[in-house]
């Protein structure tokens, strides 16, 4: 097992011998795992990130991870990924290239390849997550154990699921809540949501919470104060607010950590998601000393006569870089049941 991974508890399904692949694709990175259950656990045998730009399509990385198992009875593959899909095809805006499941599996000599959309993945593995893995935002002080739990993260998009319990087991309803109106809060957001409509009619809210979106952020902030932004990616923002010599870019920061906030708030409200709110996606770690030094909290429960119930819900950071591997993997043996 690499490092990191880990054993989770999967009680969907019962005991299977056959190891299957497991797949975390974003825009830029696809985390790939083989993942068998053992003893009624699932087990992450072998775990590797690839940068998906470096790669011609999702098959290649596919490919590359089977040729380096030194095994020939993977037949299966679960593909988490934002979007949705239609035909067979994965429709996905930040993809590098086209994802075809049939072609896939046919190129692979694989049995089955299915899809489920990322954060329903992400929504699958959150019972099974561990105190050292995730950090609290907002402690909440009464938590609904049978009400639903919402989750957002920002990463190439801006993904959202919710989970809600069902009996014994629960539902999962994968949302895009990402491409839904981006609504301001102050005068200054306004003046950023007029500067977007300048190149769009519709400004959704993963234009400006998400990597990308942050980049859009950052200029529009820096346009309204009458100075060049000189920063041009994700990366080189975060590292100059995290370094504390730049005050525009932490600006930029501590404006999306209080448009993430006021975002989790609506969709809380939206979903009645009493049982909590966690927070996922590949950025959000990387900033977690901005995250809890901004304006976040205090937007997330800046929702007038409704703060109150806010302050009920706990809000917490996932911080487990396997987490979609595992989603998908329990959302595989929940379809699949095995003898």
């Amino acid at each position: 097992m690499t490092a990191g991974a880990r054993q989770v508890s999967a009680s969907a399904a019962a005991s299977t011998g056959a190891s299957f692949i497991a797949a975390d694709v974003g825009g830029t990175h696809a985390r790939i795992g083989l993942v068998s259950r053992a003893g009624g656990r699932l087990v992450v045998e072998k775990f590797i990130r690839y940068v998906c730009a470096d790669y011609p399509s999702l098959a290649a990385i596919l490919r590359e991870f089977i040729a380096g198992l030194d095994r020939h009875d993977v037949q299966e593959a679960a593909i988490a990924c934002a979007g949705y899909c239609l035909d067979g095809t994965i429709i996905n805006t930040n993809l590098p290239w086209t994802v075809s499941l049939d072609r896939m599996r046919a190129e692979l000599h694989l049995s089955a390849v299915e899809f489920v959309n990322d954060f329903e993945a992400v929504a699958y593995a959150t019972p099974h997550l561990e105190a050292g893995d995730t950090t609290t935002l907002a402690a909440g002080h009464q938590t609904a154990a049978d009400a639903p739990v919402v989750i957002v993260g920002p990463g190439t998009g801006l993904g959202a699921a919710v989970r809600i319990p069902a009996g014994a087991g629960h539902v999962v309803l994968a949302t895009e809540a990402g491409q839904s109106a981006f609504a301001p809060s102050s005068d200054r957001e306004v003046d950023v949501l007029r500067l977007l409509r300048r190149h769009t009619s519709h400004v959704s809210i993963e234009q400006v919470l998400s990597g990308p979106g942050l980049v859009r952020l950052h200029g529009a902030l820096c346009e309204l104060d009458g100075a060049t932004a000189t920063l041009d990616s994700p990366a080189a923002i975060t590292r100059a607010a995290l370094s504390g010599g730049d005050a525009r870019a932490q600006q930029t920061l501590d404006t999306f950590c209080g448009l993430l906030g006021s975002v989790l708030g609506n969709l809380v409200l939206l979903y009645g998601a009493q049982g909590g709110a966690y927070l996922a996606g590949g950025i959000l770690p990387q900033i977690k000393p901005l995250l809890l030094g901004s304006s976040f909290v205090e937007r997330f429960l800046d929702k007038g006569a409704m703060r109150p119930v806010l302050e009920r819900v706990p809000v917490r950071l996932i911080e487990h870089g396997e987490l979609g591997v595992l989603g998908a993997a329990s959302w595989y043996l929940e379809r699949h049941p095995r003898a």
